[in-house]
């Protein structure tokens, strides 16, 4: 089975991390994000993953290499040269999605965290025998989003409404498709919408079919969202038990620390903690609601809460970061700061306060 993962643009929205590494390569919960979904695939027998790229290429397989051997799948790159949009990818990697076998593929947004239930998927898309089936969650405000309209009974999808003015439903659109070969008949080689253009046709013709996602879903494109999506992240690991949560006096809910940091004594951390790899926690350091990328050293009795750490950073003593403070790559909080939703880009020193959310150049 052959899978395709829309990796897409620039991703602007979580800038200025990806000032530093393609969007997908940016950890979430101490790991790219990308391999969380090369892992859910290769678990249900996917041979072969199909990346839609139009941005550093190179950087991505280079970083790839060492994964395709320790996961045995085949990672290969179909690359834009201009933006396509969500279908026209699909057109341009035809080539290789296609094998002659008549199997389904899959095709994921790379955004987009949640359980993956690919397994039941398929099950699912054996059972209906229509042409395509998506994945869609429930959502507590769907106006801000495009619905899909389905038949309870048997998932049918009836239409879409995009960001409807009264409530038509709360399930939307999920970023997760199994699609038979003859859709790729429907696209043409152009910048072109799967959502709006394709899927929409499909409905028309009562072949497209909608599955309920179990369990927890985020797109964690942008900064709010990715912490949000941690926390539900980490909830899924707890529900699982599982032995890669962090225990102790220290640890507060659900924490992840990649085993080669180090954490000083009296430290408080937690919840919904990430800590990665080489990272130094000095002693008395408060931390919740946040990420650590590599690297990072957080000095005696900072504090920080709902933000994110870029690689190699340092918090300064007594500093307090929060309020979804981003730094970049390689920023240095001066001793006794504060940060109030400051975005730093990479290579900075931050010696004086920032009292309100705002980027510093």
């Amino acid at each position: 089975m052959k899978a395709l993962i829309l990796v897409g643009g620039f991703g602007t929205r979580l800038r200025p991390l990806t000032l530093s590494a393609p969007k997908p390569l940016v950890e979430f919960a101490n790991k790219p994000m990308i391999l969380h979904q090369i892992e859910a695939l290769k678990a249900i027998g996917v041979t072969e993953v199909v990346l839609a790229i139009n941005y550093q290429p190179e950087l991505m397989l280079n970083f790839l290499k060492e994964f395709e051997k320790k996961l045995e799948i085949k990672i290969t790159c179909s690359q834009e040269t201009e933006p396509l949009g969500t279908a026209g990818p699909l057109a341009l990697a035809r080539d290789k999605l296609i094998d002659g076998s008549g199997k389904p593929f899959f095709v994921l947004n790379s955004d987009v965290i949640s359980e993956y239930p690919l397994k039941e998927m398929i099950e699912f898309h054996k059972s209906h025998g229509g042409e395509a089936s998506i994945m869609v969650t429930k959502v507590d405000e769907p106006s801000k989003y495009g619905v899909v309209v389905t038949e309870e009974t048997t998932g049918k999808v009836e239409k879409f409404v995009e960001k409807p003015k009264i409530f038509v439903g709360n399930k939307i659109n999920a970023g997760i498709y199994l699609l038979n070969p003859s859709v790729l008949d429907r696209i043409e080689l152009r910048p072109t919408s799967i959502e709006k253009e394709v899927f929409p046709k499909i409905a028309a013709e009562k072949k497209l079919y909608a599955m309920l996602l179990p369990g927890f879903w985020m797109d964690i494109g942008q900064p709010k969202d990715y912490i949000t999506g941690l926390r539900l992240y980490l909830d899924s690991l707890r529900k699982k038990s599982s032995p890669k949560l962090a225990k102790g006096f220290h640890i507060l809910g659900n924490v992840l620390i990649d085993e080669t940091a180090v954490i000083g004594d009296g430290c408080l951390i937690g919840p919904d903690v990430a800590i990665g790899p080489g990272c130094v926690i000095e002693p008395g350091v408060r931390l919740s609601c946040c990420t650590l990328m590599r690297g990072v050293r957080i000095k005696k009795h900072a504090c920080i809460s709902s933000s994110i750490i870029g690689w190699h950073s340092t918090v300064g003593r007594w500093a307090r970061v929060e309020n979804m403070t981003i730094l970049g790559e390689d920023v240095h909080v001066g001793d006794e700061v504060y940060s109030n939703g400051g975005v730093v880009l990479p290579h900075k020193e931050i010696k004086s306060s920032i009292l309100k959310p705002e980027i510093v150049m």
